[in-house]
């Protein structure tokens, strides 16, 4: 039986929030090595064309289409009837919207015949999120365990979430654009559409921007507009610099429905309307990413709106802040990269540096080293920390003019507080900010743990904000990848309870 199973990752939006839904400027990108999964096989053969769609993590989680192909069209239609009936819930738009416009690429692509001949015995369709994506917060407390890294670290994979989806709590890492990127790759993948020999490359390969234009199409269509795309490029192409693209090339698809052959000449990586830019990134050795998830979600599109719109009546005040954050973006995504540098000039160096500075407050990182070399690798470390001070300086301000708690005071304390912590470099609000997360860049200290454990007390024994933390960090496996189930652990566990 032919089995397909791609991963997505989450993603953290560190630098450029609010200013990536604007292609004047950029974003940086990390992406997580929390992720989602989908998994295709073949169905019994009994009911062809027929696509049950499973997300065993939610009590709601199944919906049954039938899919036809009728001459240049591919109608999905969801089944009302049937042994699961009792089960069945209000539509899933993202999923709907996903195999559709995924099969009808497949369609104008492949040809009539080869669709039809995939799915000729049926679909089954699986799809999982890494624990991190949703609060564990009940499950650690129905057993007992403390909010810690170590206990999270205990939990079965893909431990269901015992609620329906609507009333699941995210905790901000991108699940909807790393399910459906997931689920967009796989379809085509299965309707070979795409290569995993091409998708296994490093390059940024035609298989992998066709994926990346179909799922930014798919959910900006399954959201009603169109978005920075930053966390569907992440879950594609992994870290990165990114710039959007111009909403344009998506405007003749956004309908109801479209013709295949619109859809294909639209997405087709070629086409030179798609002007976004994706530039590879990542976080120097020696600085891991910490996140953690708090006790309060914000409405993000209700931020942005917010935020648009005092930028829409305060032209040339919005402007000054922007730019401002802008410049501090730069000069964070440029240390970031020159630490990098660093390291490969000089490794033995650039370790020591980051040894002894990982027991040291940043204040006293000037005084502690003598030689030019170490001089060098402290003052790039040190611009790092201070390009995130000043992103963080200038999202406060725009909160304030705007009217909008992108970083509430409640977090700002906590931030204070971490960043204080020996060995941590910065940290922030991520994407639209709220009382959602916080991230940090702090340096690893290998097995001594250093300000790793040190933070973690401090999330613990938070008492103005209930802190946990995601177990997640950079992930260095880049974006979408093609998987082998049984080299997942606990996917296997997660499909086979279900």
């Amino acid at each position: 039986m032919s089995t397909t199973v791609v991963s997505a990752p989450g993603k953290v939006l560190i630098a450029g929030g609010y200013l990536v839904l604007d292609p004047a400027y950029t974003g940086v990108v990390v992406s997580t090595s929390s992720r989602f999964y989908t998994v295709i096989s073949d169905g019994n053969g009994f009911n062809p064309g027929r696509v049950t769609v499973k997300s065993p993590q939610f009590t709601d989680g199944l919906w049954e289409y039938d899919v036809n192909v009728k001459g240049e069209e591919v109608e999905v239609v969801q089944v009302q009837e049937g042994e699961h009936r009792s089960i069945l819930k209000p539509r899933n738009k993202f999923v709907q919207l996903a195999i559709q416009r995924s099969l009808l690429l497949a369609l104008e692509l492949k040809g009539a015949a080869s669709l039809e001949s995939s799915l000729s015995k049926g679909l089954n369709i699986y799809i999982l999120g890494a624990n991190d994506f949703y609060s564990q917060r009940s499950a650690l407390a129905s057993l007992n365990l403390p909010r810690t890294l170590e206990a999270l670290h205990k939990l079965t994979p893909f431990r269901p979430c015992n609620v329906p989806i609507s009333q699941v709590h995210k905790t901000g890492l991108g699940s909807s654009a790393a399910l459906i990127t997931s689920l967009v790759c796989a379809l085509l993948l299965h309707a070979g559409v795409v290569s995993t020999s091409e998708l296994s490359k490093a390059e940024l390969t035609h298989d992998r921007k066709l994926v990346h234009n179909a799922a930014q199409y798919v959910h900006c269509l399954a959201q009603g507009k169109v978005g920075s795309g930053f966390d569907v490029a992440s879950a594609v192409f992994g870290s990165q610099l990114y710039r959007k693209f111009g909403p344009a090339v998506l405007e003749p698809l956004m309908g109801d429905s479209v013709h295949a052959k619109l859809l294909a000449e639209t997405l087709r990586p070629e086409n030179p309307k798609w002007d976004h830019e994706v530039k590879p990134f990542r976080l120097p050795p020696g600085l891991r990413l910490m996140l953690a998830d708090v006790d309060a979600g914000s409405d993000t599109p209700s931020l942005i709106g917010k935020v648009l719109s005092w930028r829409k009546n305060n032209v040339e005040e919005a402007l000054h802040v922007w730019t401002a954050i802008s410049e501090a973006n730069s000069c964070l995504a440029v240390s970031l990269n020159e630490l990098s540098e660093l390291n490969d000039a000089d490794p033995a160096t650039y370790t020591a540096v980051f040894t002894k500075a990982a027991a040291l407050i940043k204040a006293k990182w000037s005084t502690a080293f003598e030689d030019p070399a170490s001089d060098k690798i402290v003052n790039v470390l040190s611009e790092v920390a201070t390009a995130t001070e000043d992103i963080r300086s200038g999202m406060r301000q725009m909160g304030i003019l705007a009217d909008v708690p992108i970083e509430p005071d409640e977090q700002c304390r906590l931030l204070d507080a971490c960043i204080a912590v020996p060995g941590v470099i910065g940290g922030g609000v991520p994407g639209a900010g709220g009382y959602d997360a916080i991230w940090l860049l702090v340096i690893d200290g290998g097995e001594t743990q250093g300000a790793l454990s040190t933070v973690e007390g401090v999330w613990q024994s938070w008492t103005e904000m209930s802190v946990s933390p995601l177990m997640a960090w950079e992930s260095h496996e880049g974006g979408a990848r093609v998987e082998k189930i049984e080299n997942v652990p606990g996917l296997v566990e997660a499909i086979g309870n279900e």
